[in-house]
């Protein structure tokens, strides 16, 4: 999240990384705020900030990452000229315009805010400008999956994120809790208005059998675009995550051989 940070600091970090594993860093960049307002202020000590400067703050950072110019005073070391691939992230359309105008990789944030995504896809793939960093667009799409045995399975699991949102909407800790049969029947259910801003926020999660999500991978890659797909898979036991990651790298597998035969021919 730039807007909590000094562009010459994260200049620094980013190029330490980059002389220790070269080639093998990527920079994701946010506008948001990040976290809760004591969060905030411990990250920022100022939270007038808006995030409405953030193109400048990126041009800063671009600068440092870049060649050193002519007169530049301000150096970062290490960092200058290792041009640390730098990908724009979003959960809205400013961002998605924004890499689309200088030609950057742009990430938006389905997991969380699905209701921009198709908007933001369109928008970026729309108005994308090649750069010398990139000739076309390159879109990620970040979604909650969970892959199981069995729909309802994975429709359990899935009662972890939803608590999760549901903490957060009630404005309390979002650590994540076990799962339950129903929020109908925790402690305190979900009423009819926060079941519905859980529902939205986690409108695009794909969840369930190894066979509903390949299909719903398949629908949301041919309503993007997206050249890459982020999982993102919240559940309370670890083994019932790795779980769901290997169902998912399988699935991929076939999606991944079925695009690759759809190329050729």
């Amino acid at each position: 999240m730039l807007p909590n940070h000094a562009p010459l600091v994260v200049a620094e970090q980013f190029g330490t990384l980059e002389a220790l594993y070269p080639g093998r860093i990527d920079l994701g960049l946010g506008r948001a705020p990040g976290g809760d307002g004591y969060t905030m202020r411990a990250l920022r000590r100022d939270l007038r900030h808006t995030g409405d400067d953030f193109p400048e703050l990126l041009a800063e950072l671009q600068t440092y990452l870049g060649p050193e110019k002519p007169g530049q005073m301000v150096k970062a070391i290490p960092g200058r000229d290792s041009r640390v691939p730098i990908t724009l992230l979003g959960s809205s359309d400013f961002s998605a315009r924004l890499a689309a105008e200088l030609g950057l990789p742009f990430a938006f944030a389905a997991h969380f805010s699905p209701e921009m995504l198709l908007h933001s896809a369109h928008l970026y793939r729309t108005l994308f400008r090649p750069s010398e960093k990139m000739e076309q667009p390159w879109l990620m799409v970040a979604v909650a999956v969970i892959a199981a045995e069995s729909d309802a399975a994975a429709r359990r699991l899935f009662t972890t994120p939803q608590q999760r949102f549901l903490r957060l909407i009630r404005n309390q800790p979002v650590e994540l809790l076990p799962p339950v049969d129903s929020l109908d029947a925790i402690d305190r259910p979900w009423n009819a208005f926060e079941r519905a801003a859980v529902e939205s926020r986690l409108s695009a999660a794909i969840v369930g059998s190894d066979g509903t999500v390949k299909a719903g991978l398949e629908r949301l890659i041919e309503e993007t675009g997206a050249d890459e797909v982020i999982v993102v898979t919240d559940t309370w036991d670890h083994e019932a995550r790795l779980d769901s990651y290997h169902r998912v790298a399988k699935i991929a597998g076939m999606i991944d051989a079925r695009v690759a035969t759809a190329n050729l021919s």
